[in-house]
């Protein structure tokens, strides 16, 4: 960000102070902040009125660190608490009021906003995983615990995109202040449907750089992203909801997922559920052996999670975002390829000069 983030203005006034405002204005009861780094800054530029501030000493060992102290705060007569981002200042106080409306009337264990079909924050956490959550450790948060407790959750639909908005470059915080335009759906020229496929969801550099190959391949490309525009991504459609079920389906739809970790685990479902012809996963072990756990406890069978390729990609050493982005272009050519389906080699091409 170039500087402390919660001092950062958006809107004309401190990041965190926008965050405090509409919580202020929400039905919730009590406060806490939990400050780190610049500490003693943050309270002097910063009005915390009415608010229970603790420190964290630990704040260099990772966001659940931030998150245990602050359960550890919580009055004893609370029934749930809100882990809610300072850097997420676009969230409305009447979709907090709708998460504490939906907890109160059905009493899950773990309540998720849903924009479009991408989960956001904050999360509310029922009591009785606080025990859970604080047992937590390094730089991870509360959907550590999700796989736990699938028929726990309750998903709830809400009309305001802040729940997916966190800033965490001065570059964001520009962009989403000027505002952008919703797309929803929109064709930017490609062959949209038409042949082989190929579905990128989250807009990762190696996202990009799969898009390029893939048009050098003559693929039609898709973006799944809430907030990509179709002016960044020349030559490719934008499907700006999670929803895979509105794309065209083909015998050769490719979906990889590279949206580390913001809505991997309902994406790389769907793709399952589609059946597509390779399901790809850019993530680290750890995270892909916990998707295929959240998964299996979900029910999806050992059939459908043995299409998954997680991590994506060929082994060639891959480091930078286009180098990986060819491993798995590589992979999704075997996967998909004629020689794939009818199990006989296809030779090279060769051209007489």
């Amino acid at each position: 960000m170039g500087s402390i983030k919660p001092l950062v203005h958006v809107g004309g006034q401190a990041m965190l102070a926008r965050v405090l405002g509409t919580i202020r204005e929400s039905r919730v009861d009590e406060i806490i902040v939990v400050l780190g780094y610049s500490a003693t800054l943050i309270q002097e530029r910063i009005s915390l009125d009415g608010v229970k501030v603790v420190f964290n000493e630990s704040y260099q060992e990772g966001m659940a660190t931030s998150i245990r102290l602050g359960l550890a705060n919580v009055s004893e007569d609370a029934e749930a608490a809100l882990i809610i981002l300072a850097d997420q200042p676009f969230i409305r106080a009447s979709t907090i009021d709708i998460l504490i409306e939906e907890y109160q009337r059905n009493k899950p264990e773990i309540v998720i906003p849903v924009y479009n079909g991408f989960r956001g924050n904050p999360v509310l956490l029922d009591r009785s995983v606080f025990g859970e959550v604080a047992a937590l450790s390094g730089d991870i948060g509360c959907r550590a615990i999700f796989g736990n407790h699938s028929s726990g959750i309750l998903k709830v639909a809400v009309h305001d995109e802040g729940v997916l908005i966190d800033l965490d470059t001065a570059a964001e915080v520009q962009r989403f202040e000027e505002g952008r335009q919703q797309c929803d759906v929109v064709n930017s020229g490609n062959r949209a449907g038409a042949g082989p496929q190929l579905v990128l969801v989250g807009q990762d550099p190696v996202a990009k750089a799969l898009a390029m190959l893939g048009r050098l391949l003559d693929l039609s490309v898709v973006l799944v992203d809430p907030f990509v525009r179709p002016d960044e991504v020349h030559g490719a459609s934008v499907l700006n909801a999670l929803d895979l079920s509105r794309l065209a389906k083909t015998d050769d739809t490719a979906v990889v997922v590279t949206s580390r970790g913001r809505f991997d685990e309902d994406a790389i479902e769907q793709a399952l559920n589609m059946e597509a012809a390779y399901v790809g996963l850019l993530a680290s072990n750890r995270r892909a052996k916990e998707i295929r756990s959240n998964l299996r406890a979900k029910g999806v069978t050992g059939e459908k999670l043995a299409k998954l390729r997680a991590p994506a990609g060929l082994d060639i050493g891959a480091v930078t975002p286009a180098e990986i982005a060819i491993s798995i272009m590589a992979e999704v050519v075997s996967r998909t390829s004629g020689a794939e389906r009818t199990g006989t080699p296809t030779p090279p091409r060769t051209k007489s000069i």
